[in-house]
């Protein structure tokens, strides 16, 4: 059994002029929902043994926050430029190439964390169905179980167990 968590990165700041989308960072309210979204997964044993993330500059703050709270010792992270303006198909291919992990926790961005969420499960959680059918929020983590590894990663092949939103 594996698990995937899909986590799009907190509330970002709007770009200013000079300041690449690459380079915008959390809000306040942004750094606070990732902080408390750490409290929740660690309360909830959601302990990812890997991290993929976004290069860019909401999501490894978003990560950095959501760790303070997580982790007494981060696992290995990678930055994986492919998850920076991609798509879908460019996010399943990241994971299944990702170094084996039992839960593997990816910080990126929608449109495509919200394709997934819906595309990877072939069943859900009712509680966790209609939590997601409201559209993934920035902070939300989807969290999707599989039977074999994630390198075998393949549509409609997973449950998704729960889907966390920031407060709540």
């Amino acid at each position: 059994m594996s698990r995937l968590l899909l986590l799009r990165h907190a509330k970002a700041g709007w770009g200013a002029p000079g300041v690449s989308d690459y380079d915008r960072g959390l809000t306040q309210s942004g750094q606070n929902d990732a902080r408390k979204l750490g409290q929740r997964m660690r309360s909830s044993g959601l302990i990812p043994d890997l991290v993929l993330c976004s290069p860019a500059r909401r999501a490894v703050e978003t990560l950095e926050h959501l760790a303070s709270t997580l982790f007494d010792q981060p696992p290995k992270t990678d930055m994986v430029r492919e998850l920076y303006n991609s798509d879908a198909a460019d996010y399943l291919q990241a994971v299944r190439e990702a170094p084996a992990a039992d839960t593997l926790l990816v910080v990126g961005h929608n449109p495509m964390m919200e394709d997934l969420a819906f595309e990877l499960p072939s069943e859900s959680d009712q509680q966790a169905f209609q939590a997601a059918g409201s559209g993934f929020p920035t902070c939300g983590l989807a969290v999707i179980s599989f039977e074999g590894p994630l390198a075998d990663l393949r549509r409609n092949g997973g449950r998704l167990e729960t889907f966390l939103k920031p407060g709540r």
